[in-house]
C-alpha cells in the first residue's frame, strides 16, 4: 500500500539513465531535468521533451531560462540558491517551481512567482547526516502558516514511502531514490 498523491516530481540530472516506458499515468508525473554539466545534446532533450509530451508528462528545467526557452518545456524549477527576480517575467510564460529550506527562502520563492515550493530534507538524508531534517510532525506544523503549495523533498526512499500519509501534502519529489531504483519506485507509485 501507498500514499497516493496528486502529482509526484522527478528530479533527474540525467535523461540517458531515466525510461519513460516505466511510467504510466503521465499527468501525475513532473520531471525537472537538473543537469549542471550540460553533456547532452540538445537533439536528445527535445527526443525526451517529445517523449514527455506523448505521455502526458511535465517537463520543467532547472534554473536555465534560455534551455526551457529552447525545449519549449512546460516550467522552470529555481534552486534553493537562485535568489534571481528576474523569473517574475517568466511567469506568464512558465510554470514555476522553487526549492527552499527555511521560511527566508520560502519567502523568495512566493517573491519570484513559484506556484509550488519544494521543501528539503523531509526525512533523514545519508549523504549529509551532519544537517538536519524536518521530520514530519515539523513539516505538518511548518506548513500550517504557508498558503502555497509545499512539497516535501529529501531522504523519501522505498522503506518510508508509506509515512507520506500523514504528511499535510498533496505531491512529494524524489530525487536519490530516482538514481538508485527508478523502476521500482516508479512501479510503487501507481
Amino acid at each position: 500500500m501507498l500514499a497516493f498523491k496528486k502529482k509526484y516530481l522527478l528530479i533527474i540530472e540525467n535523461i540517458k539513465y531515466f525510461e519513460l516506458k516505466n511510467i504510466k499515468k503521465g499527468e501525475k508525473f513532473i520531471i525537472i531535468y537538473r543537469n549542471t554539466k550540460n553533456n547532452e545534446k540538445i537533439s536528445e532533450l527535445i527526443n525526451f521533451r517529445n517523449q514527455c509530451r506523448l505521455k502526458r508528462i511535465k517537463f520543467f528545467i532547472a534554473n536555465n531560462t534560455s534551455l526551457a526557452i529552447k525545449l519549449k518545456a512546460d516550467g522552470i524549477y529555481l534552486s534553493a540558491h537562485n535568489h534571481n527576480l528576474k523569473a517574475l517575467f517568466f511567469r506568464k510564460k512558465f510554470d514555476l517551481i522553487g526549492s527552499a529550506h527555511n521560511y527566508k527562502e520560502i519567502d523568495l520563492k512566493k517573491k519570484q512567482g513559484c506556484k509550488y515550493i519544494v521543501l528539503s530534507r523531509l526525512f533523514r538524508v545519508s549523504y549529509k547526516s551532519e544537517l538536519s531534517f524536518l521530520g514530519i510532525n515539523r513539516f505538518n506544523y511548518f506548513t500550517l502558516n504557508i498558503y502555497k503549495k509545499i512539497i516535501p523533498l529529501g531522504g523519501i526512499n522505498l522503506v518510508n514511502l508509506n509515512k507520506l500519509k500523514i504528511v499535510r501534502c498533496n505531491s512529494f519529489a524524489l530525487m536519490s531514490e530516482i538514481k538508485k531504483k527508478p523502476a521500482k519506485i516508479i512501479s510503487r507509485l501507481f
